[in-house]
């Protein structure tokens, strides 16, 4: 950040900030020249609105691949012995690829996709865990032309068929099985259920990440191995760069919807890497050869971001490929010893799993190399917060916390190392983010909860949904004019830090008062007994909305009624009675993502024995059931 800023001629980051929503073609062309991002054919203009700020368009007239950026130029810096790629398996198992073997692999991969007839604005299927060749089939399929669809590895087959049928897929990537805390997960089973009902995937590639037999369909079927080898025989011109535009598809994200079909969400190659390198540079102070790592997975926005502003920068990417507390709570500090983690990326919901183990664990191992903490997926509450700062941290180290989505490439909101932190709060919008927080009205309100907006267009911004344009500008652009509205509750104190308290779906309104969940989940979980929380509003004849809490205990037991009677008197005491529970539910375990998001609409969804919508990326959906079954229970006890 501050190299930035001297490279902007600024001498502070609210001069910076104000700078760059002011005038976002002078910001944009500025990050474009600071990340060195050299173009196949110079753009005429940087940003074209004439047709809306809906649909900007950005570099226009340019030509480029970005993956030139992320390989070849480090190849021609000094850079191809160093590692690009660091990795390590939840059995302990580990390999190390330089920028030199990363671009080896990236353009036999690309030779030999071509070789099977994979050609420019084709889509391809990503559905691997979080290994080197993930990276470099990501990598490869931009390469060619080609749109990379990334697939959540724990995803079952109808979420696979639905985004591969959406999309028109011709390949998928998948692996043959992955170890997650110590049993053996077949993902080319998983994927052949998915295929029987996607005609136009002609093509499977086939990572051999445990080695265990396989069926493999004839003239359909091919290794890795012998895909690379298919690329060796190609032209030498096979291994080139598809000549693309700017602003061509380069990623279709799927976000999980509320109801109805998911959300494929468009990126081009001037668009959610330019973004990523972005925040990751000037947010967590990642730089050439610094390494930095994501607790995450390829199919959430954090694995492709993790992998393209690690590579544009010259960084090395670090992967974990496992369960982070799996066999015990160290896992994830031996990880971060063994391999001298700088920047860690992490969520506040994991934070919260292992801090119940107190600070031992990671005590344990020499942590020295880290620099920056970060998080990202969801609203902090204090107890966490503190001890990842000071068990983790030892005090030293900058918590820049992070939150945005998959459809802004990134972040709205981000700390950095030049700005006071509190806890639990952001800093500042990110550099290039025209954010405000809106009333009901539409007036910018501070000191008050409102809808967090975005009043300008930055170029990580969605290029739309895949092939539904309405339905991109009613989910984002239809409550107030040339106004992004992106579906979270979010506040600016008087000192001007700014906080998220969670989705805008998520949040009560009990007896006329508006209040986010995080609120309420703060209480909860600073009494010693409870791990976790989760609180959802139900219809109530009196109040409108009631809350309930879902709670895990540290123990895993589930108590009697008398904890639940002291949490909510908890509640009561802190926020006032028209705000505690009208019932807290004790449960095993909180449906959550791969990434450690908890899910509350799917929770509100099962205690109202309604759709869940959307449920495929859930890591345990066994927690749905139990918490339909604890609804069933209370219905009985009620008479």
């Amino acid at each position: 950040m501050a190299k930035f800023l001297r490279f902007c001629g600024l001498d502070s980051f609210k001069a910076l900030h104000r700078r760059s929503v002011e005038d976002v073609a002078w910001f944009t062309g500025r990050v474009l020249n600071f990340l060195g991002v050299e173009f196949d054919r110079p753009f005429g203009r940087i940003l074209d609105l004439s047709r809306g700020i809906q649909w900007p368009r950005w570099c226009v007239g340019g030509a480029l691949n970005i993956t030139r950026n992320c390989l070849d130029r480090h190849l021609q810096t000094g850079r191809a012995t160093l590692p690009a790629v660091v990795w390590e398996g939840e059995e302990g198992v580990s390999r190390t690829w330089t920028y030199a073997q990363l671009y080896e692999a990236v353009e036999r991969c690309a030779a030999g996709l071509r070789s099977r007839g994979l050609r420019r604005g084709d889509t391809i299927g990503v559905h691997l865990p979080m290994m080197p060749e993930c990276a470099a089939a990501l990598l490869a399929a931009a390469r060619i032309g080609a749109v990379g669809v990334p697939l959540f590895s724990g995803y079952g087959p109808r979420a696979i068929e639905t985004r591969l049928r959406d999309v028109g897929a011709k390949l998928l990537f998948t692996c043959d099985a992955f170890p997650r805390r110590g049993a053996t997960i077949c993902a080319k089973t998983t994927a052949d259920e998915a295929l029987e009902h996607c005609p136009d995937v002609a093509h499977v590639v086939v990572v051999r990440r445990m080695g265990i037999e396989i069926p493999m369909r004839a003239g359909r079927d091919i290794t890795w191995e012998h895909l690379l080898e298919n690329g060796d025989k190609s032209e030498s011109a096979a291994r080139r760069p598809e000549a693309t535009e700017a602003d061509d598809p380069l990623l279709v994200l799927y976000s999980s919807g509320t109801t109805g079909q998911p959300k494929g969400i468009l990126h081009s190659h001037c668009g959610f890497p330019i973004k990523a390198a972005q925040d990751m540079a000037l947010g967590t102070d990642v730089g050439p050869g610094h390494r930095v790592t994501w607790i995450t997975d390829i199919g959430w926005m954090m694995g492709p971001w993790l992998i393209y502003g690690a590579t544009l920068l010259g960084a090395t990417v670090v992967l974990y490929d496992g369960a982070p507390d799996y066999p015990d709570p160290e896992r994830l500090w031996t990880f971060c010893s063994a391999n001298r983690v700088g920047i860690l990326g992490i969520s506040p919901t994991l934070v919260r799993t292992l801090s119940a183990f107190g600070g031992e664990p990671c005590a344990a191992h020499d942590l020295t190399a880290l620099r920056i903490l970060a998080s990202t997926g969801e609203p902090w509450n204090p107890d966490p917060w503190w001890w990842l700062f000071e068990k983790v941290g030892a005090g030293r180290l900058p918590i820049i916390n992070y939150s945005g989505g998959t459809e802004i490439s990134g972040g709205i909101l981000m700390g950095h190392p030049l700005s006071p932190i509190k806890p639990c709060s952001f800093s500042d919008p990110c550099p290039g983010i025209a954010a405000d927080v809106f009333d009901d009205q539409g007036r910018p309100v501070r000191g008050a909860v409102g809808e967090l907006v975005i009043r300008q267009p930055w170029i990580g911004m969605a290029r739309g949904f895949w092939k539904d344009p309405q339905r991109y500008l009613q989910t984002y652009w239809s409550r107030w004019p040339n106004v992004w509205q992106h579906g979270d509750w979010a506040q600016v104190d008087n000192e001007g830090h700014w906080y998220i308290l969670g989705r805008s779906d998520d949040t009560l309104k009990i007896a006329g008062k508006r209040i986010g969940p995080a609120e309420i989940e703060s209480i909860l979980v600073s009494h010693p007994s409870v791990r976790e929380a989760a609180v959802v509003g139900v219809p109530d004849n009196s109040k409108g909305s009631a809350a309930v809490a879902f709670c895990t205990t540290v123990n895993g037991n589930l108590p009697d009624v008398g904890l639940g009677n002291d949490l909510k008197e908890l509640v009561a005491k802190q926020l006032g009675k028209p705000l505690c529970p009208e019932r807290v539910v004790f449960v095993p375990a909180l449906p959550r993502t791969r990434n450690a998001k908890i899910m509350r609409r799917v929770i509100r969804s099962a205690w109202l024995d309604m759709d869940p919508g959307d449920i495929a990326g859930l890591e345990n959906p066994d927690a749905v059931e139990a918490i339909r079954q604890a609804r069933r229970l209370a219905a009985v006890e009620k008479g």
